[in-house]
């Protein structure tokens, strides 16, 4: 299992799982209903999808990875070729599949995601070796399908009678916050990595301007992000929700503090520690958004 939880990348299924978990709830709190089933199943088709997304990065980094990320299944050899291809496969058919129970705005999640994964690692696009590119795929995903297309899909299945249900302030909001976030994700995700990405040609941030350079712009961009969302939910009267973005803002100040760009270890422990700020934006809106 621990294995497994590696190849999918058990961050980024923390994090799917949280963002569905959340778009759901504010949802249910549009509408005034449950349905578990249906959450419980666009969790498992969007986990899935995640699973083919994660393994087809390492299936064409395996070289890469072996300097980078040594420990990853594929560049350990705790998984073999064959066996990543047919994880990746079950798990590709099984979102696809899974996806059609509930047109047409999950079908729509999965395989928008998908067609994105597949560009960002596959050749002959290979999107990764461009930062641009690379950077629009996470955010597209991450910021754009993930909250807007998903609380399409709840809002139908919740009673929404208009074809395309309309989407709440607080839904803006999180798909704004996460936007930004998204493009944190794609710069810093790539600064424990210049070593194997500079050895076999891909253009990340960090190697065109500098690990120092990336740092400072994204906290820069997060920070204000974050102080901005804070305000307005605080001016909108959500206490609770703005609070807890401020809190989440200082969490980050904590996490940059600790911060050695010359130490692999210091810049893999902050990059972890991003994600857990991430984590918590969907807890705080799951909770009071």
């Amino acid at each position: 299992m621990i294995t497994f939880l590696r190849f999918g990348r058990a961050h980024t299924l923390i994090g799917t799982t949280l963002s569905l978990l959340a778009v759901y709830l504010i949802a249910t709190r549009q509408y005034g209903i449950h349905d578990w089933g249906m959450f419980a199943w666009s969790l498992f088709v969007c986990l899935a999808a995640n699973v083919y997304i994660t393994g087809l990065n390492q299936l064409t980094d395996v070289e890469i990875d072996r300097i980078n990320k040594p420990y990853l299944p594929l560049a350990s050899g705790a998984y073999t070729i064959a066996q990543g291809r047919w994880i990746v496969g079950v798990c590709g058919v099984l979102a696809v599949i899974g996806s059609l129970w509930y047109p047409p705005y999950l079908p729509l999640t999965v395989l928008s995601s998908i067609a994105l994964g597949t560009a960002y690692s596959a050749d002959p696009i290979r999107l990764k070796r461009f930062h641009f590119w690379a950077a629009f795929c996470i955010i597209v995903v991450r910021g754009l399908i993930v909250n807007l297309i998903l609380y399409l899909h709840y809002a139908k299945y919740l009673g929404e009678a208009a074809s395309v249900p309309p989407i709440p302030p607080t839904i803006w909001l999180l798909t704004a916050v996460i936007f930004v976030f998204g493009v944190i994700i794609a710069w810093y995700k790539d600064l424990p990595d210049t070593e194997g990405d500079d050895a076999h040609g891909i253009r990340t941030l960090s190697l065109i301007r500098s690990k120092d350079w990336v740092y400072r712009a994204g906290a820069i961009l997060l920070s204000f992000t974050l102080l901005v969302a804070g305000a307005y939910a605080l001016a909108q009267h959500q206490y609770y929700l703005g609070g807890g973005l401020i809190i989440l803002l200082v969490g980050f100040g904590v996490n940059t503090r600790s911060l050695d760009l010359t130490d692999q270890a210091s810049i893999a422990r902050f990059y972890q520690g991003t994600w857990v700020v991430f984590f918590g934006i969907y807890l705080v809106f799951a909770v009071f958004g």
